[in-house]
């Protein structure tokens, strides 16, 4: 392999040997090593082969990946022992170049390792690389912490493949709302201009915070003239707010519901501005999240008739053994799965007192005849049947978004049409996928994609508002 460079920089750029689960996890990360090197061994190339077949995400990421490599090595008059540039198959992405294992490599393992292995072969390369450029940083990089285990052990650099990862720490997540200092309005308030429109109080300032409000963002003050607002206009040397309506209220409760905290509060503004299309709702068991969208998506179909219907889906996803296959139609095969949309209506449908203590029947009857109704209005969905459909003027819930990945999560969200409001609600410390992990989860990236868009919102609900028990438990398990 030609290691060396015309133009020799002052540190050698790295040589990065990539496993299989790498390309296999995401296709694209042959662009995503920048001014670094590549190098795929051959049991790459037979494990891609072997892994090729069938419907699956990873069988379409197998096949996609033997494309790619068969474009940049077909594009290329290169000689492959010399390495292919990326800089043309990858737009300018990537600047270092793709080589592919031409010579056979023998052994460097210790005994103790049986070269049979895939892993191990591998491992087998890097070593080889490593002690023909001792000079330059050779990296195995990998989604399995065994073989990076192993690949420590005999002395090699091995990484996990980090490109998928939003962030790095979640804690850095964007939440959705701030506290404002408590000299906001001393810094802030030179110039402050307010005015009253639909009932609703705007102010604009500017002052040092400006330019770090979010279109949408929730900004909030305690103390004895408590504020309660959103960002109408932020990231400039000015900012717009605008005052919230109060859900807290029995006057605005949504379907019987009152916002029991400050984030509440927020969440139902969200759910309930036609202005919003995108809602992404965080937060961990009991916070509320499922009955206040069920509650908002009711009024909005039911009363106000903004939408036709309400479509809740989630990933099947079992937390402990599968109960094998389900019998019947799409939408009974899904019943197991929505038990927690049963259990909210239970609190949606409740009677009014009044229609208790008046004699059973007209209760029982009146309850009867809602559900029946409300049911006619609510679908349950599976995702497998989602791709290529076009929901018009719906209420889209997506529920346990935090199982989803990227892909899927750009799938779901791009079968919107006109007058859909789509909402995803989860909670990233509960992720049942085996392969997603809390930066990687397609919930952490459209939080921090659509942060700042004027027609989404994001809030992350802080207090469980289940029972005592259900709070108790949640924080010392």
């Amino acid at each position: 392999m030609n290691a060396k460079r015309s133009a020799k920089p002052s540190k050698p750029t790295k040589l990065f040997v990539l496993d299989t689960n790498v390309l296999m996890h995401d296709p694209t990360s042959l662009f995503r090593f920048e001014e670094h090197d590549i190098y795929v061994p051959m049991m790459t190339l037979e494990e891609l082969d072997a892994n090729k077949k069938g419907m699956s995400e990873v069988a379409r990421n197998a096949r996609q990946a033997s494309r790619l490599l068969d474009e940049i090595v077909s594009g290329s008059e290169e000689a492959i022992k010399h390495g292919i540039e990326l800089a043309g198959p990858s737009r300018g992405l990537a600047s270092g170049r793709l080589y592919l294992q031409t010579d056979a490599i023998n052994g460097v393992l210790p005994s103790s390792l049986p070269t049979s292995r895939a892993d191990n072969q591998i491992i087998a390369v890097a070593l080889h690389l490593h002690e023909l450029h001792p000079k330059r940083p050779v990296i195995l990089v990998t989604k399995d912490i065994n073989m990076r285990i192993k690949a420590r052990a005999l002395g090699l650099d091995a990484q996990d493949y980090f490109n998928d990862k939003v962030l790095e720490d979640t804690d850095l997540l964007y939440t959705g709302s701030r506290e404002l200092p408590a000299d906001f309005w001393d810094s802030h308030g030179k110039g402050l201009e307010s005015w009253k429109k639909d009932g609703r109080t705007y102010y604009r300032v500017r002052g040092p915070l400006c330019p770090d409000l979010l279109v949408n963002e929730f900004v909030w003050q305690d103390g004895p003239q408590p504020l309660q607002a959103w960002v109408k206009v932020g990231a400039g040397r000015t900012a717009e707010l605008e005052t919230l309506t109060d859900y807290s209220h029995a006057k605005n409760a949504v379907w019987g519901i009152t916002a029991r905290n400050r984030e509440q509060n927020f969440a139902l503004n969200l759910l309930m501005n036609p202005e919003i299309d995108f809602v992404t709702l965080l937060g961990q068991a009991g916070t509320g999240k499922t009955l206040l969208t069920l509650a908002a998506a009711l009024t909005q179909t039911l009363e106000h008739k903004r939408f036709s219907e309400i479509i809740i889906t989630r990933v099947t996803v079992p937390v402990g053994e599968d109960i094998g296959f389900l019998p019947g139609t799409e939408e009974e095969k899904m019943t197991p799965w929505m038990g927690a949309l049963e259990d909210h209506l239970a609190v949606l449908t409740k009677p009014a007192e009044e229609s208790e203590k008046s004699g059973g029947y007209a209760g029982d009857w009146g309850r009867a005849a809602t559900m029946d109704l409300i049911r006619s209005r609510i679908k349950v969905k599976s995702l497998n049947f989602m791709r290529g459909r076009t929901f018009l003027n719906k209420f889209l819930i997506i529920d346990e978004a935090q199982n989803l990945t990227p892909k899927q999560m750009k799938t779901l969200i791009t079968r919107a049409g006109p007058g859909t409001k789509v909402v995803c609600l989860g909670n990233i410390a509960q992720i049942d996928t085996p392969y997603l992990t809390e930066g990687s989860s397609g919930l952490t990236y459209v939080v921090d994609r659509f942060k700042g868009w004027p027609h989404s919102g994001h809030i992350t609900l802080q207090r469980g508002e289940r029972s005592r028990l259900a709070d108790h438990a949640a924080e010392v398990l």
